[in-house]
């Protein structure tokens, strides 16, 4: 197991990439607690998947906007359990829209959830992991943040900050033998993706060399090698899951 004997945070875990992260590391022997900002069914379907596997896993209800919040809840976390190994952020929404058309409220939901959420729960338990000198920073990005794609000036402003946090604070805290990487997925099966329409899918589809979207596992994967010590010399990089669409 990768991550026997680890304790991993994840935020926003009830859906999609979040979930299959969960799964993923609860499956390679890591106690998985993850946030969720609304649907306690959601919350309690992940748990009993998990703990049916074997597998161990507890949710909190968390709106990672909050700052004081989410500090009170590191402390609850690390009372309860003494330490934490692994911070995978992932929490995120989307409020896709030409930019013409985009409200403010559009542009500062996505920026508040997407960045400063990143902010609120990296900072939080930043000083934890250099006290116990170790520690490893997961943070799920977007294509977009990269490349930028139409309609997404809002989400792609926040993971392309994303990706320069994640570079600038590897760089910080390398010398605390703590790792910092992202994880940039492209078109993923999610529910999100499900529901776009069909000629934007076929358009979407040519331009990805593998032709074909890809699997939360496919991202969960990448996100299990770099939160174990099988990717222990890599840090501040940013791994593409896109079948090939960035290129």
């Amino acid at each position: 197991m990768l991550l026997k004997n680890k304790l991993a945070i994840i935020t926003g875990g009830t859906r999609g990439i979040g979930k299959s992260i969960v799964k993923e590391f609860a499956k390679e022997g890591a106690k998985v607690i993850f946030t969720y900002n609304k649907n306690d069914f959601l919350k309690e379907e992940v748990v009993k998947e998990v703990n049916n596997q074997g597998g161990f896993c507890e949710g909190f209800k968390i709106d990672v906007r909050d700052f004081s919040k989410v500090s009170e809840w590191k402390e609850e976390i690390i009372e309860k359990y003494g330490k934490v190994d692994i911070l995978v952020n992932n929490a995120g929404i989307i409020r896709d829209k030409a930019l013409m058309m985009m409200t403010r409220e559009d542009w500062s939901d996505v920026i508040d959830v997407n960045l400063n959420g990143l902010f609120n729960v990296t900072r939080s338990f930043i000083i934890h992991f250099m006290k116990q000198k170790s520690g490893n920073i997961i943070n799920i990005a977007s294509l977009s943040g990269i490349i930028g794609l139409p309609r997404q000036t809002n989400y792609a402003a926040s993971k392309g900050g994303m990706i320069s946090f994640t570079k600038s604070l590897a760089k910080e805290v390398a010398a605390f033998n703590i790792r910092v990487n992202a994880i940039a997925p492209g078109f993923i099966n999610t529910d999100m993706v499900k529901e776009l329409n069909g000629e934007y899918v076929k358009a979407a589809l040519k331009g990805i060399p593998l032709a074909r979207f890809g699997e939360c596992e496919e991202v969960s994967r990448v996100a299990s090698f770099l939160a174990s010590e099988e990717s222990s010399y890599i840090t501040g990089e940013v791994i593409q899951v896109d079948g090939g669409l960035g290129m």
